[in-house]
């Protein structure tokens, strides 16, 4: 079954999001194209509809990805930035080895279980701010955040996510956000950085050594199965 995703531009125009197509409209209902219901329409009709919109669709065996654009530079640059992330290994499955299909599985199963899994030690819990937003997709000026978290001392924790095998690349893009929650609403505060993927390369291993206050985890995933009993046993 093919994947249908849209890519769009990171506002500091420095990289490229995907997001779950269906889940993206819902969350932007003004990008959804007149006549079409991200909710009861198939994927298939909302590829089509936006297509007639003016995006542009990249489809292959395994996706489709729809671009928010018909400017030639930044499309150039979404396929370039999604061309070297096949390239690097980024979010590449391995052959017969289970992991989340989408980001957002793994974001929102974190999010929901984050208390029971401990960080260096530490126990953490979402972060909220002011106005009762909480930390998943935490948006910033530099781009959504996966999983904003705290410790038991309200000192921050970023989160990036990568479902499958993760290219060194993630450090700078986790280096951004640390970046901007130290200089706005952390401050006064510790900030740590976690990457998360299903592998860890040798590359990104290296690259995290000179970067202070950054967790390498990789994460499994187990199914098990077993049998019902009777009515009345």
């Amino acid at each position: 079954m093919k994947r249908f995703l849209v890519a769009i531009p990171t506002t500091d125009g420095g990289g490229v999001e995907v997001h779950p197509m269906k889940e993206w409209l819902r969350q932007n209902p003004s990008e959804v194209p007149p006549g079409s219901h991200p909710t009861t329409d198939t994927s298939h009709r909302l590829r089509d509809a936006l297509r007639k919109a003016g995006w542009v669709v990249q489809e292959n065996e395994h996706e489709v990805r729809l671009v928010r654009t018909t400017d030639s530079s930044t499309l150039s640059q979404i396929s370039q930035v999604l061309g070297d992330e096949s390239e690097d290994g980024e979010d590449t499955d391995d052959a017969g080895d289970p992991s989340f299909g989408l980001e957002y599985q793994l974001r929102d199963f974190l999010a929901q279980n984050i208390e029971r899994f401990p960080i260096d030690g530490t126990t953490l819990k979402l972060y909220v701010d002011p106005t009762g937003r909480d930390g998943v997709e935490y948006p910033t000026d530099v781009g959504p955040i996966d999983i904003l978290a705290v410790d038991p001392m309200d000192n921050f924790v970023v989160f990036e996510l990568k479902r499958a095998r993760v290219a060194d690349r993630a450090v700078g893009q986790l280096a951004r956000y640390m970046g901007w929650v130290k200089h706005t609403i952390g401050r006064d505060r510790n900030v740590k950085g976690v990457i998360v993927a299903k592998t860890i390369d040798k590359r990104l291993r290296y690259a995290a050594t000179v970067v202070p206050c950054v967790t390498l985890l990789e994460y499994t995933v187990e199914f098990h199965l077993h049998p019902a009993h009777d009515i009345g046993t």
